[in-house]
């Protein structure tokens, strides 16, 4: 027998599937990247290497939770059937998490704050699994790239509006007072407490409750299948089955093992970059905010150019693209510095305007800021469609569970790498240097990979 076509979806369905990437956006943006991770690094900790050695060993010992437990969950939800349930089951820890980084003043406990952080992370990545693998029942495969970015840009989006609402309404500075826009700040949140950056938690959980919903209400789910005891049973006999036959399938498997390097590149470029700025350049929340904010926007055009071109090019082209530009964008980044960039090759005298990003070098990080903003929404959601292209419906769960393995089974390794590398050398450049290694070595095997990864098995 042939596959079996996809019907597409309703059109209330296919948006309802994609707002769950609007809904959890935020959590990456303002939490992770641009506004509580930097308050983390910069102003909870006793010094920036510290904050930073502490938020990477967070940011790996989530990924380690995650790549275990994710091909096993994803490979019991496909003989439960529905998502959903497991979507709200990771979606209470997820909001009850954020809500608890409200707590996380000045002078806290780092590792109570760092737990709250990693098992929201945890519960995202849960969640994202189990909607991922819903993709292939709503559209046919050649619909999968387009909806795939739409969705991603969608979440750039959500995450960028949820990133000038703190920027103009809830970070105020420290001398004024007052936020950007020149308003007091929202609830009279009190930056010399952190608490602008603390409420980000609970907006940040709030957002996600809210935009959840039409997923549950409207897109279409897999139908009832076993119950839970004997699912688990199936399930993990079928994840053995599953990887073995993976081997055979080399294609998949080659796939894989490059997304797995790269991703965790990008993971903890993701994660680490804006605190890697706040530190270098002692930028305020309001400059960090806004850096995001410009990131975003080129995001939003990113994942729209690569919506398009998707199935023009194919989704291997794009994410080699994508992964070339982050490649050159990291070492950007690394090699500038106060007064200069391409590790002192241009200098770039000239005093701070006193301005938002006053420094020619910082202008020049912000420059290659923009490329990474350009990139990192195609490699992830080109990365995603190329995987359904690869897969079957009826298999989508348990190969999206090891997609997720595949992005997180050493997810620990380059922010591990990057914290001790900071540690041991006591220098936060030499550290997120260690990110190019990755997105490289991913590349190089990723060029050597065919598209479609597999032609997928009869039904």
């Amino acid at each position: 027998m042939t596959e079996i076509a996809v019907q597409r979806a309703p059109e209330r369905g296919i948006w309802g599937w994609m707002l769950f990437d609007w809904a959890a956006q935020p959590f990456f943006t303002v939490i992770t990247t641009f506004i509580f991770g930097p308050y983390f690094v910069s102003r909870m900790a006793s010094d920036p290497e510290t904050g930073q050695a502490a938020w990477g060993y967070g940011i790996a010992a989530a990924g380690l939770a995650i790549a275990v437990l994710s091909p096993i969950l994803g490979s019991i939800a496909d003989q439960t059937g529905p998502r959903k349930p497991w979507i709200a089951l990771f979606a209470a820890v997820k909001i009850t998490s954020l809500c608890l980084l409200w707590f996380a003043a000045p002078g806290s406990n780092l590792f109570l704050v760092v737990l709250f952080f990693s098992l929201a992370s945890v519960a995202a990545e849960f969640s994202t699994v189990f909607n991922d693998s819903m993709m292939p029942r709503l559209v046919p495969k050649s619909e999968i790239g387009r909806i795939s970015n739409m969705a991603w840009g969608l979440g750039y989006l959500g995450g960028m509006i949820a990133l000038i609402f703190v920027v103009a309404f809830m970070a105020s500075s420290p001398d004024t007072g007052k936020t950007i826009a020149g308003l007091d700040p929202l609830f009279g949140l009190d930056p010399k407490l952190g608490e602008d950056a603390r409420a980000t938690g609970p907006l940040s959980a709030a957002w996600y409750f809210l935009f959840i919903l039409p997923m549950f209400f409207f897109t279409p789910d897999a139908v009832k299948g076993l119950p839970i005891r004997p699912a688990v049973r199936e399930g993990l006999s079928e994840l053995k089955s599953t990887l073995g036959e993976i081997r055979q399938r080399s294609g998949i498997f080659r796939f894989l093992v490059a997304r797995m390097i790269y991703q965790d590149g990008v993971n903890a470029l993701l994660a680490l970059g804006g605190a890697f700025a706040a530190a270098m350049f002692h930028w305020s929340i309001t400059e960090i905010g806004l850096f995001g904010i410009i990131l975003n926007v080129v995001a939003i055009v990113g994942c729209l150019v690569a919506a398009r071109l998707d199935l023009a090019l194919g989704s291997k082209t794009i994410v080699m693209i994508a992964l070339v530009l982050l490649s050159i964008a990291t070492i950007g980044i690394v090699s500038t510095g106060p007064g200069y960039t391409l590790f002192g090759a241009w200098t770039m005298p000239g005093a701070d305007s006193g301005g938002l990003f006053g420094t020619p070098a910082e202008k020049a990080y912000i420059f290659f800021g923009l490329l990474i903003g350009l990139a990192f929404g195609p490699v992830q959601a080109s990365s995603r469609s190329y995987m359904a292209r690869s897969v079957t419906a009826a298999e989508s769960g348990r190969y999206f569970g090891i997609y997720a393995l595949a992005g997180r089974a050493t997810s620990f390794a380059a922010p591990f790498m990057v914290a001790t590398i900071t540690v041991a050398s006591g220098s936060s450049r030499l550290g997120m240097a260690a990110i190019v290694l990755f997105l490289g070595v991913g590349l190089a095997i990723l060029i050597r990979t065919p598209y479609p990864a597999d032609n997928p098995p009869a039904e």
